[in-house]
């Protein structure tokens, strides 16, 4: 199964003109979407929480950090090295990279690495039930079953409440709607305004700005939500 979704990546390599160039391939990749490009691992370690991506291209030879190093904080990404030396091969798959570039790197070839990482990403969406989020009591493990509803949280917009098939809540921090969607499964969950997202489990009736679940509100009436404009034609393909 392909993913037809773009991918979201970013790119580290501390030699500029190896980093302009392959930015440059990544952009005549139709599906790929270079989110932004660093050419300083301490910069990548700081920045990428705030990040919404999917996958890393990294060099291994760097000063400070190596592309090693950066690898191993970003283990629940796909990773994809890109070097000019042969002798890391072994080491990078002992850390389960996605693949191993040698430079000068062509499209074709930067092609094949991408097909792999849509290979591991659509079989994680196909595989796994759950996935790890950050919140305000720490990590979590979520299991998608789990999921009635998301909305932006009240404080903080960059945070989204989850409520919960059990009438409990949790607050994921700093997560993009974008970001969400991507890791939620396509099938089981659908944006319906700016707002929120919902699991399609929970709808029961439906109109053309209005959808009524089959949850119940404090007053024991059936809990409604609004259907945003630019969301309609998505909803009604999914449900017709």
């Amino acid at each position: 199964m392909r993913i037809e979704r773009s991918l979201k990546c970013i790119l580290l390599d501390d030699e500029i003109p190896s980093l302009r160039f392959l930015k440059m391939l990544c952009e005549q990749i139709p599906r790929v979407e270079v989110v932004k490009t660093f050419n300083e691992p301490a910069a990548l370690l700081r920045e990428y929480r705030s990040l919404s991506f999917d996958f890393c291209i990294l060099d291994i030879e760097m000063p400070e950090f190596n592309g090693f190093d950066v690898a191993r904080e970003l283990k629940d990404f796909p990773i994809v090295f890109s070097t000019a030396y042969k002798q890391y091969a072994s080491d990078a798959f002992d850390i389960n990279a996605v693949d191993y570039m040698r430079k000068p790197i062509s499209l074709q070839r930067l092609q094949q690495a991408i097909m792999k990482v849509e290979q591991l990403i659509s079989k994680r969406a196909e595989t796994v039930p759950f996935a790890q989020f950050n919140t305000n009591k720490g990590k979590t493990v979520l299991y998608f079953e789990q999921i009635n509803y998301v909305q932006i949280a009240e404080v903080d917009s960059r945070d989204k409440t989850v409520y919960l098939a059990d009438g409990s809540f949790i607050l994921l921090k700093n997560i993009s709607f974008d970001k969400l969607m991507e890791i939620l499964p396509e099938h089981d969950f659908i944006r319906i305004n700016k707002k929120e997202v919902i699991a399609t489990k929970i709808v029961k009736f439906f109109s053309a700005d209005e959808i009524t679940s089959t949850l119940s509100d404090d007053q024991d009436l059936p809990l409604l939500f609004n259907l945003g404009e630019s969301y309609k034609k998505m909803f009604f393909e999914k449900f017709s």
